[in-house]
């Protein structure tokens, strides 16, 4: 495959250093794969662990947890940002050069370099913990070549492509957890799959921060297709559908604490609810510093009403 993008020198790729040490080609690399955003798909696979209920103190399930964790977030998480970043790559030179890939701090060679390193450890890294795992793997990583990757490029679309994300971040990493240790029961996918609905919600809110990029680049996240207000009541009903859905189940599963645990949570957020509602443009950066962390807690609280069920 040609990229026609290492034939063609701009200003800024001039003046990079044609010998970069590895320390700082490094650093690059790492600061393209994001590790803002490896905490929701590791947290997951956390919580799907402990939901299996056949997690122990033994030290090679603790460094099969680790390594899981590693697998979802730095190695997965991190395959999907750089990829993203990749076939963002002609926009960002108009919209935002300052970036690492459209100011040639970071060459196409470096970014297939790092792209078929984490590539190749996530599937190895995946055969090991075992064929339920790979499966799951491979359908995350389907999901983020065609979230990111024409023709299907189903970012361009707020409902699909974050829904995509949402369902690799939290669902395929807490089934993935869970599968890692003992066989997938119905009752942790449906937790799975009910905080994946939610997480779509968390997925929205990140695109508060980037409107007047998307309007230029003809994505059509919520915000943009609805507007901020519209988008903003959009995120809390669906996180609290979430939320309520899963106590629900444990209620009806005589999971009495559990249950209230995770409604206590859900009533917590309504006063950060309604300060985000208020103003969701200016505060979006602290319902998804305050808000997401008691939706996170909930699914904590979920996994170890699972395991003791």
């Amino acid at each position: 495959m040609t990229m026609s993008g290492d034939s063609v020198s701009t200003p800024a790729q001039q003046q990079v250093p044609l010998t970069d040490a590895p320390p700082a080609l490094l650093v690059r690399s790492f600061k393209l794969m994001k590790p803002v955003t490896w905490f929701g798909p590791m947290w997951a696979f956390l919580c799907g662990t402990i939901a299996s209920g056949a997690t122990s103190l033994a030290p090679l399930d603790i460094l099969r947890v680790l390594l899981g964790m590693v697998l979802a977030g730095p190695i997965l998480c991190g395959f999907s940002q750089v990829l993203n970043d990749y076939f963002d790559r002609e926009v960002d030179a108009i919209n935002e050069p300052h970036r690492l890939i459209p100011s040639g701090l970071v060459s196409l060679r470096q970014v297939w370099l790092t792209i078929a390193l984490l590539l190749l450890s996530g599937v190895a890294l995946a055969w090991w913990l075992g064929d339920g795992v790979t499966l799951l793997v491979i359908v995350g990583l389907l999901f983020a070549v065609a979230y990111s990757a024409p023709p299907i490029r189903a970012k361009r679309n707020g409902w699909i492509g974050n829904g995509m994300v949402a369902l690799s971040y939290e669902g395929l990493a807490w089934m993935a957890g869970h599968v890692a240790f003992a066989a997938l029961t119905p009752a942790s996918i449906f937790v799975a799959l009910a905080y994946s609905f939610g997480a779509h919600g968390i997925m929205t809110i990140n695109d508060f921060k980037s409107m007047a990029g998307d309007k230029l680049k003809g994505v059509r996240s919520l915000p943009v297709q609805y507007g901020p207000e519209v988008a903003a009541w959009l995120i809390v009903v669906t996180m609290n559908m979430a939320q309520i859905v899963v106590a629900a189940f444990f209620m009806a599963q005589r999971q009495w604490l559990v249950a209230a645990i995770i409604a206590a949570l859900v009533v917590a957020q309504y006063p950060l609810q309604r300060r985000f509602l208020r103003d969701p443009v200016k505060e979006h950066i602290f319902y998804s510093a305050s808000g997401v962390s008691l939706f996170v807690w909930g699914m904590m609280a979920a996994a170890v009403g699972l395991r003791y069920m």
